[in-house]
């Protein structure tokens, strides 16, 4: 028998790298179909690499969560197409990459591979929840730094870091955030809040980076020591970062909650995530390869698993 193994995958970093990183493969009408083909090539080789028995590409049903944007307007506020009162964010994507996503959904359900969001959730936050409290070793497959805040030896959680491209990722375990960064896994979410992040819109604490982050934290341990040693006028911090930690105060008082993910979503566990041996729709399966020529990707994914009911006999 299989040892089990769980795969979180932050899906849409994976399709947008797809996307951007692969030529255009047109289907018979004309459509663009490279992030789809991309994004099951991806899938058939972390699944023969890594074998797992269980498999979730995460999804995000809210890509910028109102309650994030409460607390700190200004996040993702940069990737928002326009704004409209009372309507939801729509997220920039490209013309060709927003018409794949649908089929995306229609091949992931014809093979029957567990696709899970959550109302007023993001994919890192699904993942969050779903790698806390799994029962056993979890893969998350993503390009978002944020999610080293899960990385845990103990609980057998690592990140599989796709930032330099699904072939050559890196294996993020407790001693690689270390000599990455100077902080502990557990530390990261704190690091993340004082360095901020532009991508995420995210303004951190003004004139505090990665390494003044990591040594406020390698010397006070939290975000909350690092505050305190701020207030104490006792405290050995230095009168600049002192200054900075305290003109923050309103950043940090929300900060925190926006930064890291939510681990406590009421989500299906179990057999619902199990990844499927054989394609679960065979028929419309077929319909999809044939309208949007994936035969070759399709083959290559179908034959993959088969191999790995083979290994678990």
């Amino acid at each position: 028998m299989m040892t089990e193994r769980l795969l979180l995958l932050d899906t849409a970093s994976l399709y947008f790298r797809a996307y951007f990183g692969s030529p255009e493969i047109l289907a018979p009408d004309g459509t663009n179909v490279n992030a789809v083909r991309g994004l099951l090539g991806y899938l058939s080789q972390l699944a023969e690499q890594y074998q797992p028995t269980h498999l979730v590409c995460c999804w995000d049903d809210d890509w910028r969560p109102q309650w994030r944007v409460d607390l700190i307007p200004t996040y993702k506020a940069h990737r928002v197409v326009a704004e409209v009162e009372g309507a939801p964010d729509v997220e920039e994507v490209p013309d060709p990459l927003e018409l794949q996503v649908p089929v995306i959904r229609e091949v992931l359900a014809a093979f029957g591979i567990a696709v899970v969001g959550a109302t007023g959730y993001e994919a890192d936050d699904v993942i969050g929840t779903l790698a806390t409290g799994a029962g056993m070793p979890v893969d998350v497959v993503t390009g978002d730094r944020d999610l080293f805040q899960l990385v845990d030896d103990a609980a057998g959680v690592r990140v599989l870091y796709v930032g330099r491209g699904v072939g050559r990722h890196e294996r993020v375990d407790e001693a690689w955030v270390v000599e990455k960064y100077g902080v502990r896994a557990d530390q990261y979410a704190d690091f993340a809040t004082l360095r901020g992040d532009a991508s995420d819109g995210l303004p951190g604490v003004k004139g505090v980076g990665d390494k003044t982050a990591a040594s406020l934290l390698q010397k006070y341990g939290d975000l909350a020591g690092v505050r305190a040693a701020a207030e104490d006028p006792t405290s050995d911090l230095g009168p600049g970062p002192r200054l900075k930690i305290k003109e923050a105060a309103p950043y940090l008082e929300v900060a925190p909650a926006v930064v890291a993910v939510a681990r406590d979503i009421d989500l299906p566990r179990g057999d619902r995530l199990a990844l499927p041996r054989t394609p679960a729709d065979p028929e419309g399966l077929a319909a999809l390869v044939e309208r949007w020529s994936l035969s070759s990707p399709v083959e290559r994914l179908t034959g993959v698993l088969a191999g790995l009911d083979a290994a678990g006999a």
